[in-house]
């Protein structure tokens, strides 16, 4: 199946009605879709701030997500309010069982595994369960896509209470290191969602 055949949860939650003539003259209230690379530099804005007053370190450059939304930006997830970006994940194609050093620059396109890089939120629409409800979203597009079997993250400690809200088991201990950051590698089974996806509309 194609990756256009998924987007049915990439539609907007809810779109104003249209002027007249057919023709919109407001944007989506909510709208979610795939990003691109002319979106990297909101992205990155959200991320910096998100990542650099709590780490130091952000996941990706901004040359980083203009590569992983210029290769692969099926694997991106965008969260619009009235045009604007509040949230977001970026993710690209593995493949391996786990994540190496490699995994944090290059895309895999023969991959079976997203390796979800970053999921970030606009700081003035936190606390609001926005993160959860995009990591929702991405993970029932990624079961509309046959070829994906599993999505894997690492994370620092703090966040994985989160991540298991989600479905992600964790691994173990990274191998990765970034400075003095150390990471938990989580993982998401995709496959053997079948009877999800024979529901889902993909």
């Amino acid at each position: 199946m194609s990756v256009v055949s998924a987007v049915s949860f990439m539609r907007p939650l809810h779109m104003r009605s249209p002027g007249p003539r057919g023709r919109r003259h407001t944007l989506p209230a909510s709208e979610f879709r795939s990003l691109s690379p002319e979106d990297a530099i909101s992205v990155f804005e959200i991320e910096r701030e998100a990542f650099i007053s709590v780490s130091g370190e952000c996941p990706l450059h901004l040359d980083e997500v203009r590569h992983f939304l210029t290769l692969c930006p099926e694997l991106s997830l965008g969260w619009f309010e009235e045009g604007r970006l509040v949230a977001f994940i970026i993710g690209s194609l593995w493949d391996q069982e786990r994540l190496t050093t490699d995994a944090l620059t290059l895309h895999k396109p023969h991959g079976t595994t997203v390796h979800i890089h970053v999921l970030a939120v606009h700081r003035t629409f936190r606390q609001q369960g926005k993160g959860s409800i995009l990591m929702w979203r991405y993970l029932q597009y990624l079961r509309c896509l046959p070829y994906i079997r599993r999505a894997v993250l690492m994370c620092e400690d703090f966040l994985v209470p989160f991540y298991q809200k989600s479905g992600f088991k964790v691994q173990g201990p990274s191998d990765i290191t970034v400075g003095p950051l150390t990471f938990i590698e989580m993982l998401y089974p995709v496959r053997g969602h079948a009877f999800m996806r024979r529901n889902s509309g993909c």
